[in-house]
């Protein structure tokens, strides 16, 4: 799914260019199609919460299906216009954003607790993986099958996703057939994170990072054009080296979950590193060692999601699971806010210092988190 994500956003951005021209409203529509996350996301949870949750993917599902189909007429008989990316943008969007917290709360369900983390590992490698894998797919499917054609295949692809979502088997929800207010649920789980320390701090130690360190890729073209001049493959590489750490990461937590007994070390860890190896690229004075240190920004920023998202999969009760993890995917509406930000500081300070500053936050984030380890050392007894 989350590869289907990824090859949208390139064919809507070719097609948006190819019709307009206009890079304003290429941001534009990029920063669009994260707009649902802040304000269909809570309301996702809550669904997840008190709805079947197989139904909810299945129905998500389905509007991708057939938007895509949709789209496909539309290019294909000639018909389309500028309105119709943003609508289709907000659309899918919005299936995402209420697919997304569904999904999240199956994986306690599907894998022993053990294995928790292998399986959130492997979920979140296969996203960065897609992030990288995903373009290029896109690319290809526009020059072999045509714009039309490709939505046609992603409709396909889509429409498998559907039959195996049809074969899964997911538990029945402790809060189904809830008569309560969505208002009255929305309040119920801000006072719950409010009242619980470990998932408070939890949340800011994932949320934070997102927006004042992981948007340095929006970055990376001022990186490839002013400090380094590699031209566009070097982008290209940039752009893919985060994404190979991730996946690197990935193998490193699987081979040692087994035998690590304080996983929650791993954060504050997790942290650091991030936060040094972000120092060390905007200070890497050649080309080969700033790739370098963005593999080792991929595979931290992999090991502080991993993290967070095991442990509050270990410590929220299953009657809240959904709505905790839409405030937790928050952040996906909140990195074009972080980008924006980085933009401006770039401008005053340059990109270098700028991305020196977003690793000097992590590592203060990490050391605030440290004070709070014996609340995490509890998650694991």
């Amino acid at each position: 799914m989350s590869a289907g994500q990824w090859i949208q956003q390139v064919t809507l951005g070719w097609l948006l260019y190819d019709l307009t021209g206009s890079s304003v409203l290429l941001g534009l529509l990029n920063g669009f199609r994260t707009v649902p996350f802040l304000f269909s996301s809570p309301l996702a949870g809550v669904a997840a919460d008190r709805m079947d949750r197989k139904v909810l993917m299945l129905r998500a599902q389905y509007v991708l299906v057939a938007t895509a189909l949709a789209m496909g007429v539309l290019v294909g008989s000639g018909l389309l216009q500028v309105w119709h990316l943003f609508l289709f943008t907000l659309i899918t969007g919005t299936a995402w954003s209420f697919a997304e917290p569904v999904r999240h709360t199956l994986v306690p369900h599907l894998v022993p607790k053990k294995e928790l983390m292998n399986a959130v590992a492997l979920h979140s490698s296969g996203f960065h993986l897609m992030k990288v894998v995903g373009p290029a797919v896109g690319g290809f499917l526009i020059a072999f099958f045509g714009v039309a054609g490709n939505f046609f295949v992603q409709a396909a692809a889509y429409a498998g996703v559907l039959v195996t979502i049809h074969f899964l088997h997911v538990p029945s929800t402790q809060g189904e057939g809830r008569h309560s207010s969505v208002f009255a649920d929305l309040k119920e789980v801000f006072a719950y994170i409010a009242s619980t320390p470990t998932v408070l701090i939890i949340l800011a130690a994932d949320l934070a990072p997102r927006i004042f360190a992981v948007p340095y890729h929006a970055l990376l073209p001022i990186f490839q054009k002013d400090v380094f001049r590699v031209g566009p493959e070097g982008l290209g590489m940039m752009l893919a080296a985060p994404g190979f750490g991730a996946v690197l990461s990935t193998l490193l937590l699987a081979s040692l979950s087994h035998r690590l007994r304080r996983r929650y070390l791993i954060l504050p860890g997790g942290l650091l590193l991030l936060g040094i190896a972000l120092i060390l690229f905007s200070r890497a004075d050649s080309f080969s060692l700033a790739l370098l240190a963005l593999v080792g920004v991929g595979a931290c920023q992999l090991f502080f999601m991993a993290t967070t998202n095991t442990l509050l999969q270990m410590v929220v009760p299953d009657a809240l699971r959904g709505r905790v993890m839409s405030i937790y995917m928050l952040d996906r509406g909140f990195i074009p806010a972080g980008s924006l930000l980085a933009g401006v500081s770039a401008h005053y300070i340059g990109a270098p210092a700028t991305v020196s500053v977003m690793g000097l936050i992590v590592i203060i984030l990490a050391t605030l988190v440290v004070f709070r380890l014996p609340l995490l050392r509890q998650i694991e007894g």
